[in-house]
């Protein structure tokens, strides 16, 4: 558990970074929706080299069968880089994650209480409802302060 934990830490932590150097990368050049295509190359290309290195292409035999909303990960991805690209230069990259943290903690929150996409039921109780807000409101400070 405790390598997934710093897995997910990592990634957390690459989220700020990817959009403030995304936004950065599209304001230098003039198009944040070019900044996103090269994002998108260049992650491609870690994504085939990890495929490589650890195995698993022999899934792609599956993907036939995979049901067509499965896919719609794609579009959301491509979503959130387009629009934090667009967003941070014009709002702040702590505003746009916020926000972004904020629907995370919103769709979280639903995923789980309706083991949506067939995650883990978690209910909704009224002590994570308040753990959520908690963490909402933690959030909220740090960009006020």
């Amino acid at each position: 558990m405790t390598q997934y934990a710093a897995i997910m830490l990592a990634a957390g932590v690459g989220v700020p970074i990817l959009a403030a150097l995304n936004a950065a990368l599209g304001k230098l050049i003039g198009s944040p929706t070019a900044a996103a295509v090269i994002l998108f190359a260049i992650a491609f290309g870690a994504s085939a080299l990890a495929l490589f290195a650890f195995g698993g292409t022999g899934s792609f035999t599956k993907v036939a069968q995979a049901p067509w909303h499965l896919f719609l990960a794609g579009v959301l991805i491509a979503f959130y880089v387009l629009s934090i690209t667009h967003v941070a230069p014009h709002f702040g990259v702590g505003n746009a994650v916020f926000f972004v943290l904020l629907g995370q903690l919103i769709s979280t929150a639903a995923i789980d209480h309706f083991g949506l996409f067939g995650a883990q039921v978690t209910p909704l109780t009224l002590m994570r409802a308040g753990g959520i807000a908690v963490m909402a409101v933690g959030v909220a400070i740090t960009q006020l302060a």
